[in-house]
């Protein structure tokens, strides 16, 4: 049965890639701290699930000190020039944007399909992961898609992975590493807190009360946290399911799934959220850092009073 190991083996397998074009790359004076950054993260998705606990904490330890000790180095050149990438763009036109979208095709059909696939009457695909094994799956059918389009040299696509890599840095860790800061914190029982001091402070004896605060906890929290993974198993086993849905019968599905919204709404508004906010700030030189969350931030509270009116008149009202 296909599970998460197969997403986990294909990062993996990138992140190696990543790392052995990184130890290659003379030209960047920082090339080992590059690499031993992409090596021990590559090592941490393919064996990470059959390591013990106390191993993999300390690859995370040695994320921390490789990327902490200074900044990773930039890979010095690109697999194509820009004047052969216009070309190509005035060559295929529209036709560029057929990688990118059979990503969400392959998906949106791996989900409607191999939920009821069966081999020997076992699942062939885990039916609790089915969605994120397509998208696995459609990222390999876009690479595929994307070579037979472009014909670039056998190299090009771990060239320019480690390219993108090295231009966001230690940043690109931060989904992962923060979305288990919140699963840790869920387990500390930081949820059960919250709960307790929303109990103690805030008027919450009403559907309305308790979606509003369930949707401004989750983005002020994500802003805090920097993202929205974090913050949803807090909120939710804090506020969203003890208040919004068994007090007060809100419909489980639309609970969470908005609520992963309003975080977002968060995200919109922080730097911590570097990944997104900061790093693209960098890449485009911007002068101010902080120029891409100030542009962002009007969009996020008009988001976020959406998702509250919605929130509170779809999920009671079914």
């Amino acid at each position: 049965m296909i599970g998460l190991e197969f997403v986990y083996m294909v990062m993996g397998a990138m992140l190696a890639g990543v790392a052995v074009a990184s130890a290659r790359d003379a030209s960047n004076p920082r090339r080992w701290r590059n690499t031993a950054f992409w090596g021990v993260w590559a090592v941490s998705f393919v064996a990470g699930s059959r390591l013990p606990d106390v191993v993999n904490g300390a690859l995370a330890l040695a994320l921390v000190l490789v990327g902490g000790v200074g900044r990773l180095g930039q890979s010095a050149g690109e697999s194509t020039t820009r004047a052969e990438r216009e070309t190509s763009a005035r060559r295929l036109g529209n036709r560029l944007f057929v990688p990118a979208l059979t990503i969400p095709a392959v998906t949106l059909l791996g989900t409607l399909t191999l939920k009821s696939a069966r081999v020997g009457g076992v699942p062939l695909v885990d039916p609790r992961q089915v969605t994120l094994v397509s998208l696995g799956l459609a990222t390999i059918a876009a690479l595929a898609v994307g070579v037979a389009m472009l014909r670039p040299p056998a190299s090009a696509p771990v060239g320019e992975a480690r390219r993108l890599l090295d231009a966001v840095g230690w940043a690109a860790v931060l989904p992962q590493m923060l979305a288990a800061l919140g699963a840790v914190f869920a387990a500390a029982g930081v949820g059960r807190v919250v709960a307790e001091l929303a109990g103690r402070w805030l008027p919450l004896g009403t559907p309305g009360a308790a979606v509003t605060t369930y949707t401004l906890g989750m983005a002020l929290f994500t802003i805090v946290m920097g993202n929205a993974f974090a913050a949803f198993p807090v909120m939710t086993a804090g506020i969203g399911l003890p208040l919004v849905v068994q007090r007060f019968g809100g419909d489980v599905a639309i609970v969470s799934a908005i609520g992963m919204l309003s975080g977002f709404c968060g995200t919109l508004m922080t730097p911590m959220a570097a990944n997104f906010n900061i790093v693209p700030a960098a890449l485009l030189e911007l002068p101010d850092q902080h120029a891409v969350v100030k542009v962002q931030i009007p969009t996020g509270l008009m988001l976020l009073a959406v998702n509250t009116a919605l929130m509170y008149f779809l999920a009671f009202h079914h």
